[in-house]
């Protein structure tokens, strides 16, 4: 785990690698000037779309596996013990959920965007880490039906 605790906070941006790392990423004319940290899977594409930049490896895989559940709550708490965090921005998967917990309790904002490929159901981590969010943002007014309070923030990709 690279970074320093020192100087301003930083955004944490945390999704799974794939297709929520890309929709992470394509925020960033929002992050460009902010400090920053990433939390994602050790994967090829991964580390080549992060290089250079600051990037927490969680474990991985998540989908029903306590042992990494239990392992990535330990890095959360870890992360956020360390790191001077002001927020944290998360895609999902399954990385997002530990986070945001750990952040909440810390009261760190949490903020989640609902993928854009989920219109007409939730996603599961959307609804795991919905009591712990500060802020819902969809990416479609249909997403509303399953995330009322959300805010639509438009196509992210």
């Amino acid at each position: 785990m690279s970074g320093s605790t020192e100087g301003a906070g930083q955004v944490l941006l945390v999704g799974s690698s794939g297709g929520h790392l890309a929709q992470l990423l394509a925020l960033e004319p929002w992050y460009r000037n902010r400090h920053r940290a990433w939390v994602t899977f050790d994967t090829p594409d991964a580390r080549s779309l992060l290089d250079g930049e600051d990037v927490v490896w969680a474990y991985h895989p998540t989908t029903r596996n306590v042992k990494n559940l239990v392992r990535n709550a330990f890095l959360a708490f870890q992360v956020m013990r360390r790191r001077r965090v002001d927020a944290v921005v998360t895609t999902g998967a399954g990385v997002a959920l530990p986070f945001v917990v750990a952040a909440r309790l810390r009261r760190i904002p949490t903020v989640y965007i609902e993928v854009y490929d989920r219109i007409d159901s939730a996603t599961l981590t959307a609804r795991l880490c919905r009591p712990f969010l500060s802020a819902m943002l969809v990416q479609w007014e249909e997403q509303r039906r399953m995330y009322p309070e959300a805010t639509v923030v438009g196509n992210l990709l």
